[in-house]
């Protein structure tokens, strides 16, 4: 393949999607994976579908629709070297496109800190009229679900738990119980909310955190929790390892 029909594959690969079904009156070829090399062509189109296919959900998701006939075209084009752009121009608005991209994610993220802000502070505000639930100085709020009689660790201490993470809307996002084994972390080394709280604990209790979002990951997001999210964690504190050892 021609140097300049490589490019031209990678970048219209930023707005490729996946495969779209041939009308009926043009049949696709039948697709064979008998040979390694048969195979290796074809993961190599999956695996370029699967990235495009990525890439246009993200931009749809910011109201970013392209013309997918047109995606596909740019694509065949850029293999048989006959693409209608220079690559000065591709390059370029592909620069915009992507501009725009950042734009409108960063807007939909300031909504939605906005939003999560609200909403965490409004159900903090109610939760804690519960009797069950103690809020401390730093706004942190706890439930006492059961209580273990062992020592309680420091912010030094490294322990060992078990929990549960959801949002406020009960979406799970992290438990060790699913992955069938306890975790064991530094105190120092996790989210505010969780250094403090855990600090309340004996061994052998559990207790439910619900954490605000300046004690948590604030602004910042990661897997589902979008940015300003309140936090609700069951924790079960199982042991403390540097004063067991």
């Amino acid at each position: 393949m021609k140097k300049t029909a490589i490019a031209s594959l990678v970048l219209s690969a930023t707005l490729l999607t996946a495969c779209q079904q041939e009308p009926a009156s043009q049949q696709a070829p039948e697709v064979k994976l008998d040979t390694p090399e048969q195979q290796q062509a074809y993961g190599l189109g999956v695996s370029v579908g699967q990235f495009i296919d990525q890439k246009l959900d993200m931009q749809e998701e910011v109201e970013i629709k392209l013309d997918r006939e047109m995606v596909i075209k740019g694509f065949k084009d850029a293999l048989t070297a006959e693409s209608k752009m220079s690559q000065q121009d591709i390059q370029q608005v592909l620069t915009a496109l992507d501009g725009v991209v950042n734009e409108k994610q960063q807007a939909k993220e300031a909504a939605m800190s906005e939003a999560n802000l609200a909403e965490g502070k409004a159900f903090l505000a109610e939760n804690a009229k519960r009797a069950e639930v103690t809020e401390t100085e730093s706004g942190l709020q706890y439930e006492v679900l059961s209580e273990g009689d062992g020592p309680k660790p420091s912010a030094e201490d490294t322990v060992k738990v078990h929990y549960l993470g959801t949002l406020l809307d009960g979406t799970k996002f992290d438990s060790s119980y699913d992955r069938g084994e306890p975790a064991v972390f530094p105190l120092s080394r996790v989210i505010s909310g969780w250094t403090e709280g855990v600090q309340l604990m004996n061994v052998g209790s559990k207790y439910k955190f619900y954490i605000p979002a300046d004690l948590a990951y604030g602004e910042r997001s990661t897997g589902k929790i979008t940015p300003n999210s309140t936090l609700i964690f069951e924790v079960e504190l199982l042991g403390i390892e540097s004063k067991d050892k």
